[in-house]
């Protein structure tokens, strides 16, 4: 390189990577590749820590992928789950290792930041991305990528990784499609303390009256996080399901601290993961669990591998090696996250018919117990759960066929 280009280098520096959001899926992108010795820069348009709507159950995935030393600030440790149908046939159960913990997103977030920066990222908050460029006036050669900043700003980057949530500007880019749209709503409560009391360690999931919803309670110290989520275009009917629900569990004279509604996205399986130099993990990549609708542990797991396969691209000499790794990343996330998406989908496909069925299960039914309590605890996956046993193999496709089957096989099943 000519003395001329090091100076010009020098004027506008160009990052070994930079990711776009600094959530759990932007952290943990930022981590991967600061420990991995690169220059990394971390944007993030809100100040931290910031408000996010999310019940905030880390469950064994999760905690499996946080960096090494990263103390969980948990609010609460989950012993029990009290599990009931739209307000119906209410069941405890119980377990007397940790099920999994609950933590608030502002303090998560924050800490996982730290420990990006830490590794060596850079972190710019109060940052907005405009537009992504790979080819034109603004990018000098082929293995550069330019982010334009609101303001005119622009960054320079060897890879991108965009982890700026579901409404994704990065993931727009890349062309995401999105097979599935949910509405979440949450209240956080603040409760006087023998309320607190009587819900610590446990949580509850009531099964919704709107096909596929759910609702639940996440007990957090002095507040507790209530809310539901259903499918999008059910608005009117998912507020009334929280107002309901708030009610029957005797909550309704306490006024919520933050009322908030967030919609999750689902990808289609032929959604793109990269396009060039660029890269989407975690929401912005519409990775998430189709039927519990988690997410925290799918933007962790995608991130880590999002920010590992974008060092290999910043290393790219070509559009060929890029592709090449591109496609790895791809692959890494399909053969995990893509088999654990496609489990779930077809569990949402009969939950949305049957919740009746899946309570029974759940409350009077000891391996479905057993199967849910692995993986919260995260000794086995939904995708490793049926490959490695065949009664779950056996019993999923004889949903399968349930769900194809006569509009008989639909009928909710007396309850147990």
């Amino acid at each position: 390189m000519s003395g001329e280009n090091s100076s010009a280098d020098d004027v506008q520096q160009v990052w070994d990577v930079v990711v776009v959001g600094a959530g759990p899926a932007g952290a943990s992108a930022a981590y991967a590749a600061a420990v991995a010795g690169r220059r990394v820069l971390l944007l993030e348009k809100a100040e931290l820590p910031r408000y996010k709507t999310c019940g905030g159950g880390i469950i064994g995935p999760s905690r499996d992928s946080l960096p090494p030393g990263f103390e969980l600030p948990f609010r609460d440790r989950v012993h029990a789950i009290t599990f009931s149908n739209n307000g119906r046939f209410t069941r405890t159960r119980r377990s007397r290792q940790m099920l999994f913990g609950l933590i608030n997103r502002p303090e998560f977030d924050q800490q996982l930041v730290e420990h990006a920066q830490k590794a060596g990222a850079e972190l710019r908050t109060g940052v907005t991305v405009q537009r992504v460029e790979q080819h034109g006036s603004a990018v000098p050669d082929r293995r550069t990528v330019a982010l334009v900043l609101q303001g005119g700003e622009t960054v320079m980057a060897r890879a991108v990784v965009g982890a700026d949530g579901s409404a994704s500007r990065i993931g727009a880019h890349v062309g995401v499609k999105l097979d599935q749209v949910d509405l979440g709503l949450e209240a956080e409560i603040p409760v006087p303390q023998p309320v607190a009391e009587d819900w610590q360690g446990r949580v509850l999931i009531d099964w919704g009256p709107i096909p596929g919803s759910y609702g639940w309670v996440f007990p957090k110290g002095d507040t507790l996080t209530v809310g539901v989520i259903s499918e999008r275009g059910e608005g009117a009917a998912t507020k009334r399901y929280l107002e309901d629900f708030i009610a029957r569990l005797g909550l309704a004279g306490f006024e919520p601290a933050i009322s908030s509604g967030h919609l999750t996205r689902c990808r289609a399986d032929d959604s793109p993961l990269s396009r060039g130099r660029v890269l989407v993990c975690g929401d912005a990549a519409g990775l998430l669990e189709p039927w519990t609708r988690e997410g925290i542990s799918f933007a962790l797991r995608s991130g880590r591998l999002a920010g590992e396969w974008a060092v290999r691209i910043a290393e790219a000499h070509d559009a060929v090696d890029t592709r090449r790794q591109a496609l790895n990343y791809a692959f890494a996330i399909k053969a995990g996250l893509g088999v654990e998406m496609s489990v779930g989908k077809r569990m949402l496909g009969l939950f949305e018919k049957r919740p009746g069925l899946f309570h029974a299960a759940l409350t009077g039914f000891r391996p479905a117990w057993k199967a849910f309590k692995d993986i919260t605890q995260g000794s086995t996956s939904l995708g490793q759960l049926v490959r490695a046993h065949p009664l779950a193999q056996r019993a999923l496709s004889a949903l399968d066929r349930e769900q194809t089957g006569p509009t008989a096989a639909q009928e909710e099943p007396a309850e147990s």
